[in-house]
């Protein structure tokens, strides 16, 4: 188990993650999916920074963990948290996002960025993806997982459920589904809409391992990801990540106007001074 510097590692890297999309949203010319990327940057900083088996200088490795997007429009926060762990560069992403023919687009794409294992954006289509990519891993005695990261809004279609019969009926205990849950669509709460409580049980009801966390309490994320179930076994793992859009920026927290949106100077200064002092508060707190 991860001891209290390898946690305080972590939250310092997903610090890095907010402050760099901040940054980046400052700059860039348009609008960026600022909520969704905020509430999920601490389960992505563990993913790929202390859980998953990957090398940013092998990123063909045949035993490495796979890893789907499937709420592609968190597109960023994927390219950054890929950046601080050596597989892209900062400054490239600040200079070409968005742009035409730019490898960082608004949407993850593998043709143009060596390193995303598939193209997302259209929701609902990871979890099916990657049944498809653990139903041949174990078929092909392969070791490693494949990790798919929902938003809770999409989890409506109905392909996310097909794929989760399918996942356990094909037994793919290396499949790990993370739900972004911060309970909030682009125009609307979910539950105002959507109604998916009670959604554990949901995934339950589908016979699946299902854990529930804090997921923006670092320490509870590493923990749970550490004590996942051997890979060969024969239940596949979601984990209901309950989050806050807008995570840590006093002004975006849980506001559905900032699905997405742009930093003014004004606005970026106030939202860099607000993640670093949650940071310095949470550095106190493990």
């Amino acid at each position: 188990m991860a001891d209290r510097q390898e946690i305080l590692r972590l939250e310092e890297l997903a610090h890095r993650l907010r402050v760099d999309l901040c940054r980046l949203c400052g700059s860039y010319q348009g609008n960026i999916h600022m909520g969704g990327d905020m509430s999920m940057s601490d389960v992505l900083t563990c993913l790929f920074h202390h859980t998953m088996n990957i090398d940013p200088k092998d990123i063909k490795m045949p035993e490495r963990d796979r890893f789907i997007l499937s709420k592609g429009h968190g597109a960023v926060c994927m390219y950054i948290t890929m950046a601080l762990r050596g597989f892209f560069d900062y400054d490239e992403i600040v200079a070409t996002y968005g742009k035409l023919d730019s490898a960082y687009g608004q949407h993850p794409c593998k043709v143009r960025l060596p390193g995303v294992e598939t193209s997302t954006g259209s929701l609902g289509h990871g979890l099916a993806i990657c049944v498809g990519m653990a139903a041949h891993a174990k078929m092909k005695k392969a070791s490693h997982r494949v990790f798919c990261m929902m938003g809770d809004g999409e989890t409506c279609e109905g392909s996310v459920w097909e794929a989760a019969i399918n996942g356990r009926a094909l037994k793919l205990g290396n499949l790990v589904a993370i739900v972004d849950r911060n309970r909030q669509l682009m125009t609307s709460f979910s539950e105002d809409s959507v109604m998916l409580e009670p959604y554990a049980d949901k995934w339950r009801a589908f016979g699946w391992n299902v854990i529930e966390i804090n997921g923006n309490d670092m320490k509870q994320v590493v923990e749970t990801f550490d004590s996942l179930p051997p890979a060969d076994s024969d239940v596949p793992t979601v984990i209901v990540a309950d989050t806050v859009k807008g995570y840590r920026v006093s002004f975006m927290e849980k506001q559905i106007k900032w699905h997405c949106g742009s930093l003014n100077d004004a606005d970026l200064k106030t939202a860099l001074s607000d993640l670093t002092e949650a940071y310095e508060r949470e550095k106190e707190a493990i």
